[in-house]
C-alpha cells in the first residue's frame, strides 16, 4: 500500500500574530512555524497503518525551503520519504490542482490529510483534491478502517455518527481524535537529517481568490468581579445579563 499525506506549515497556534505592512498577511518576524495539527493526526494514522500493513509513506508540502522542516519532522516520526513542490501558491484551488498533477498517476492507494489548515480554516483542498482525482473522498474522519481496497471511515455528525464506506483509492481528511500523534525520537531526529527531500517545481495555476485586507479582532474589553457570597454573585450575574446584555 502506497500512502501520500499533504502536509501544511502554519504558524504555531500560540504565536502572537502581527499584520505585515501590505495589511494583506501576517509579519513572519519572530513567527515559529509548526505542521499543522489535523495534519499530525492524518500523519500518525499513516504511520500506524505502515506498521500494522506495511504501508509505504510519502509526505509532500507546497512552499519554499522553510517548508523542509516539516518534512524533517514527518521523515524523523517514520515517513519514508518527502517532496517539496516548490510553489507560493496559498489559494486552496491553486494548492489541490498542484497536489493533484503531482499525485495522479503515482498509484497512492489512500491520500492523508487534515480536515483544515489551521489559520485558513478553508477545509476544502481535501475535498477538492479528491474531485481533480476523481476518486472516493471521507472528511472530518473520527475512526478509520482499512481493507482490501476498500475504506470504512467514521465522522460525527449531529445527534450521532455517519458512517462511510468505499473503495481505494481514496483522500481522507483527519479530525481530533482519529488517534494520538506521537512524538519524535532522537534517532529519528538524527536519521531525518541524513535523508534527502526531493524538490519538485509544482504545477498550480494562478490563484483563483485574493485576500483584500486582515484586521486584527477587537480587543477584549475587561472582565468584571461579581463581589458577595455565592447566591448574590447570581444574582448579581443575572440582572447583568438581563439589563446589560439583554441576554432575558
Amino acid at each position: 500500500m502506497k500512502i501520500l499525506v499533504a502536509l501544511k506549515q502554519v504558524p504555531d497556534t500560540e504565536t502572537k500574530i502581527k499584520l505585515g505592512a501590505d495589511g494583506k498577511s501576517i509579519d513572519p518576524t519572530d513567527v515559529k512555524w509548526i505542521t499543522s495539527p489535523y495534519d499530525e493526526y492524518a500523519l500518525e494514522e499513516a504511520l500506524r497503518l505502515k506498521e500494522s500493513k506495511g504501508a509505504e509513506v510519502t509526505v509532500v508540502s507546497l512552499g519554499g525551503d522553510s517548508v523542509k522542516d516539516v518534512l524533517r519532522n514527518a521523515l524523523a516520526l517514520g515517513a519514508d520519504s518527502a517532496v517539496l513542490l516548490k510553489s507560493d501558491a496559498t489559494d486552496p484551488l491553486s494548492i489541490a490542482t498542484a497536489l493533484a498533477a503531482f499525485a495522479k498517476e503515482k498509484g497512492f492507494d489512500l491520500i492523508l490529510a487534515g480536515n483544515k489548515g489551521m489559520g485558513g480554516d478553508n477545509s476544502s483542498v481535501g475535498p477538492m483534491l479528491a474531485e481533480l482525482l476523481g476518486i472516493a473522498q471521507a472528511n472530518v474522519v473520527m475512526k478509520l478502517e482499512i481493507g482490501e481496497g476498500t475504506f470504512r471511515a467514521e465522522r460525527e455528525v449531529e445527534g450521532g455518527t455517519e458512517v462511510v464506506e468505499g473503495s481505494l483509492p481514496a483522500v481522507i481528511t483527519a479530525q481530533k481524535g482519529l488517534n494520538e500523534p506521537r512524538y519524535a525520537s532522537l534517532k529519528g531526529i538524527m536519521g531525518a537529517k541524513k535523508k534527502t527531500i526531493e524538490e519538485v517545481e509544482a504545477t498550480a495555476p494562478a490563484g483563483f481568490t485574493t485576500v483584500a485586507g486582515m484586521v486584527m479582532p477587537p480587543a477584549r474589553a475587561e472582565g468584571r468581579k461579581l463581589d458577595g457570597d455565592p447566591a448574590q454573585q447570581a444574582a448579581a450575574l443575572f440582572a447583568a445579563l438581563k439589563d446589560e446584555a439583554k441576554v432575558f
